[in-house]
């Protein structure tokens, strides 16, 4: 009926008058200004590989170990990090001490490297530069165990955090009830014997169970005990990829990252810290054909920039190397390309190009 009065009208009435409309203000994606940042390298790919995580260690020759987990050949890939050079292997498929079953999450402490195995659902920890069994833990509880992150709380007391993303579903692809996702972070407490030996204790889990703000889908997470924050990464756009914001004794703070600062999935995250309690957090958005990497301010959580690089893409894991090196005297972002290369970023070009604060690369 109002189409025929509307064609029956000769003359049509005057519109009302309006106030324009305010636009809408643009979202944080929207305006962000992302610039470039070229690569110090990328290292020649290994396809077979599927690279995940990284950790670095400072060898005795001198050099700085990048050491990768590869979960399609289920090893450890240790990289020169000033060049990319691939260094040697390490282990091998099975459920032995040295073997692995999809390694995943990755941690070094001093001379012990932490590796978290999704389907050996074990966290094993390894004496370096040999790369020695010395512990298996976690086992008894863990069910699908993806990220780690661990700080030292005293001398030869370290509190570790790992995420267990366990799903449901025929694809394993369905979140469980809402209900069960406070276990999504499984607490461990080690304690350094004098003898080499460690000595673990289970502390219970944590995650938020409210509909609108549990982590539905974890792998990466980082903390900073200056500020007593755990930022946890969630990547299940499905609903919403971002980080939210824990205290390490497992409360949710209701604080998040701006959902609409990610394009893809909330990935890699780690903490630039510049002393005297500023820094920086350090996000990836992985994307392709390039992966976006944002900064956040240390203490607001305010966004402060993004860069890309000409090459990095598809991110999954990355570290933050801020001790000087050969080829990095102000340190470097290492970041996961595509899955079978690494990437380095020198932290000083991330500094001088973003206007970062100098304090960063003294």
């Amino acid at each position: 009926m109002l189409l025929l009065a509307a064609c029956a009208t000769t003359t049509p009435p005057a519109a009302p008058a309006t106030t324009p409309a305010t636009p809408a203000a643009p979202t944080a994606r929207e305006a962000a200004t992302v610039v470039t940042v070229p690569e110090a390298y990328v290292s020649a790919p290994q396809p077979s590989e599927e690279l995940d995580s990284l950790a670095t260690w400072p060898a005795p020759d001198g050099r700085t170990w990048l050491i990768a987990t590869a979960k399609s050949t289920h090893r450890l890939v240790v990289f020169d990090a000033d060049t990319g050079a691939r260094l040697r292997d390490v282990g091998g498929e099975g459920e032995a001490p040295g073997q692995f079953d999809r390694p995943n999450g990755i941690a070094v402490h001093g001379d012990r490297a932490f590796v978290v195995e999704r389907d050996n659902r074990r966290v094993q920890v390894f004496a370096l530069p040999a790369f020695t069994p010395v512990a298996t833990f976690g086992q008894d509880v863990l069910r699908s165990p993806y990220g780690i992150w661990l700080t030292e709380t005293e001398p030869g007391e370290l509190e570790l955090y790992v995420t267990d993303s366990f799903m449901e579903g025929a694809k394993f692809d369905v979140v469980p009830p809402f209900a069960t996702l406070d276990q999504r972070v499984r607490r461990f407490r080690v304690h350094l014997e004098h003898d080499g030996e460690l000595r673990t204790t289970y502390a219970g889990s944590f995650g938020d169970t409210r509909e609108e703000s549990a982590l539905r889908m974890v792998e990466s997470l980082a903390g900073d005990p200056a500020n007593d924050r755990l930022l946890i990464a969630d990547e299940d756009r499905r609903h919403a990829s971002t980080l939210r914001e824990y205290s390490f004794s497992g409360r949710y703070t209701g604080r998040s990252l701006p959902q609409d600062a990610f394009a893809a999935e909330a990935e890699g995250v780690a903490l630039w810290n510049c002393g005297d309690g500023a820094g920086y957090w350090l996000a990836v958005d992985q994307l392709a054909p390039l992966t976006e990497f944002h900064l956040f301010d240390r203490v607001t959580l305010a966004p402060v920039g993004s860069f890309r690089g000409t090459t990095t893409a598809y991110t999954d894991g990355v570290t933050l190397h801020a001790p000087a090196t050969r080829a990095f005297p102000h340190g470097a972002l290492f970041a996961v390309h595509d899955d079978k290369s690494v990437s380095a970023f020198d932290l000083r070009d991330i500094a001088r190009v973003l206007g970062l604060s100098p304090a960063c690369t003294r």
